[in-house]
């Protein structure tokens, strides 16, 4: 026989490979390639992404860019946290760098630097970019280095930052809420803020499909956990305001801090008692008033859950009420860092 099996052509004399592509042979070419996205483009969504495989912040977004080896990218093994950025100032940055290390050890990933420095790296982004309005992200990974399962082989972990321009507000008007048939992530993996998103992203799209804004898991017990990427809270008939307990699910920084500020209502007589405890489903769609809860919020009043009406249907004075509460404390509170721009 002449030729391989590799060496042949198809039955029609064409090649295998068919339509063939580009070949870049030098990494100006293929940078030259990723910045023709961004051409056109006037107020970029990034303007500043700090990395440390090259060592510093970049404002050219076609650099934004992480190597596919890393086992974020192909394992998962990394985690990530944020902070919302209104009026110049990065809103409850140390909370979220507390949880982040937290949930860094839990995924047995060594930080590349001290938490200092992490820090000081995130302001100088937000510096950097000259963005006063949006929020910053961060990832830790297990690092670049194979394709192996084990992160062995990853010589150093990894820091990423970016800077996300939005000109977000307050969420006043009411949404719609299902409850998620997704299986809801274990408390070993739901407690970690990781990277691996999958059952959150699916459990959005779920509940898109059904015409509603998101979803909410329900544990095999029956109790409420959270929804994809923000808490859940409850104003029930006696005025009481509910946040599922926190032993299962991910501890939202928003929502410790609505437990913090809750208390102000009670002293107005707006709310009776501020409880972090479990809800079963069936007590839960018997509250007068239900909101999401997060960080780039900070309140998201729900109106109707699987069909059927909150309350009355509308959005509720206490959500309204403790969505201000809120918005104040990121405007002018005691959590807000002052960034310094040049």
């Amino acid at each position: 026989m002449d030729g391989s099996a590799c060496d042949r052509k198809s039955g029609d004399g064409s090649s295998p490979i068919g339509e063939k592509v580009p070949v870049y042979k030098s990494g100006s070419e293929v940078l030259e390639k990723l910045q023709e996205k961004w051409i056109n483009v006037t107020e970029k969504p990034y303007p500043a992404m700090y990395s440390s495989i090259f060592g510093g912040i970049t404002t050219d977004p076609a650099m934004m860019v992480i190597p596919i080896d890393d086992h974020m990218v192909h394992r998962g093994h990394g985690v990530f946290d944020t902070a919302m950025l209104i009026n110049g100032c990065l809103y409850e940055l140390d909370t979220h760098l507390d949880r982040f290390l937290k949930s860094a050890s839990n995924a047995r990933i060594d930080p590349p630097f001290s938490r200092e420095t992490m820090r000081g790296i995130l302001i100088q982004m937000t510096s950097v970019s000259k963005c006063k309005r949006g929020s910053i992200r961060y990832w830790l990974s297990a690092g670049p280095g194979d394709f192996l399962l084990s992160s062995k082989g990853c010589p150093k972990s990894a820091f990423y930052a970016i800077v996300i321009a939005d000109n977000f507000a307050q969420c006043k008007a009411g949404v719609k809420s299902v409850t998620s048939k997704i299986p809801m992530k274990p408390p070993l993996f739901a407690t970690v803020k990781n990277v691996n998103y999958l059952p959150n992203v699916l459990s959005v799209m779920e509940a898109e499909s059904q015409g509603a804004f998101s979803s909410i898991w329900v544990d095999e017990k029956d109790f409420i956990a959270e929804g994809p990427n923000v808490n859940v809270a409850f104003v029930m008939e006696n005025g009481d305001l509910i946040l599922p307990s926190f032993e299962k699910i991910l501890s939202g920084c928003t929502a410790k801090r609505l437990l913090d500020l809750a208390p102000k209502l009670v002293d107005k007589g707006i709310l009776g008692n501020v409880k972090n405890e479990g809800i079963k489903i069936g007590e839960a769609k018997k509250a007068v008033e239900m909101m999401y809860v997060g960080s780039g919020l900070p309140i998201l009043p729900i109106v109707e859950w699987d069909g059927s009406h909150i309350g009355d249907g509308k959005v509720g004075e206490v959500a309204l009420a403790l969505s201000d509460l809120l918005w104040d404390d990121m405007v002018s509170g005691p959590e807000r860092i002052p960034v310094p721009y040049d």
